[in-house]
């Protein structure tokens, strides 16, 4: 019998909220703007779409081009998966060899708007954007304001712990489960094996960083760690961490970094190993998991920061925030330090 992994309540760093609210009660209430993290050079063989959906998936979209370019699934890509229940942009590309563009607001329908339609020489990635910018209305808000403001001053001055948002393990946290019944034996369809592995590594990074946030070491230097540059995937290991280390850190130019676990070197050493080793052994069937199934090591910002971060009580009852994220980053860590939803 598989064994269930249940989501914890995963500690706040300030404090934890002083609020409660709902969230996505109108598709208008989460917008998203994706950016990506280069300009398209206008001539090639891939057309780069910039669309605005409401209520609608990533991938039902992508669907939805392929048949109205009359291309195969596989031509049609996109940077990043988007929430449905909301409003977003993003950008897909289709790839289109010699052929005209198609008429795309003949696609346009009420969910679904064409914005930019510009050619480019390469298909899109998943993952090259510069991140996500968010406008989130909290409604039915009650709590401390003076506490709330608070914490979002401190999230303005300080940044917050990266983790993976409620999102990346499906409904009620199942995926990790899963993930461990694949890890067991259970045969899975291969769309839902990468969404598995996933969950799981993502589980066992929020248990790394929760174990430095409850060490109040999340956003500071310990012997042995390994460092990224703030909105770069460029790092570096120190067995002691020295005053110019300090002050970056201080600084907010980099950040500790936490285990993506997989296969290969896990990257730190001394006492961020032994934190890591210490999750890592309670949750032995996963890690042993997604060593077996080929997923290399990775290390992954513990602390991010949360540019442009702006908040209005518009009524006692009714919060606006609007902030900008790095690629990969969740505004649900940001809700989770003010408001419970």
């Amino acid at each position: 019998m598989t064994q269930s992994i249940e989501l914890p309540e995963w500690p706040c760093v300030y404090g934890g909220p002083a609020g409660r609210g709902k969230i996505r009660t109108l598709p208008e209430d989460f917008i998203v703007d994706e950016h990506l993290a280069f300009e398209p050079a206008g001539a090639g063989e891939h057309v780069f779409l910039h669309i605005e959906k409401k209520d609608e998936n990533t991938d039902y979209v992508a669907r939805q081009l392929a048949r109205f370019a009359d291309v195969r699934q596989r031509d049609v890509s996109y940077a990043g998966l988007k929430d449905r229940h909301a409003v977003t942009t993003q950008w897909f590309s289709v790839w289109l060899p010699g052929k005209e563009d198609p008429d795309w607001k003949q696609f346009e329908s009420d969910n679904v708007k064409v914005l930019t339609a510009v050619r480019h020489a390469r298909k899109l990635k998943r993952g090259v954007l510069s991140g996500n910018s968010f406008k989130l209305v909290v409604r039915d808000w009650q709590g401390d304001q003076e506490q709330t403001v608070a914490r979002l001053e401190a999230m303005q001055a300080g940044g917050i712990a990266n983790y993976f948002g409620p999102q990346r393990f499906g409904h009620e946290g199942r995926n990790v489960s899963k993930a461990l019944a694949l890890f067991q034996g259970v045969k899975v369809k291969r769309e839902q094996r990468g969404i598995y592995l996933s969950a799981a590594r993502s589980y066992l990074f929020n248990q790394i960083l929760a174990s430095r946030v409850a060490q109040q070491t999340w956003n500071q230097a310990v012997a042995g760690d390994t460092y990224v540059f703030d909105q770069s995937h460029s790092c570096f290991k120190s067995d002691q961490p020295d005053q110019d280390i300090i002050r970056r850190l201080r600084s907010q130019d980099i950040h500790p970094t936490g285990a993506l676990w997989g296969k290969g070197e896990p990257g730190v050493s001394a006492d961020a190993l032994a934190i890591e080793h210490a999750v890592i052994e309670q949750y032995e069937p996963l890690a042993r998991g997604l060593i077996d199934a080929g997923v290399e090591m990775d290390r992954r910002a513990l602390r991010v920061n949360v540019r442009n971060l702006q908040w209005q009580f518009i009524s006692d009852q009714v919060l606006v925030l609007s902030f900008t994220l790095p690629a990969g980053s969740y505004a649900t860590a940001v809700l989770r330090e003010i408001i419970e939803v």
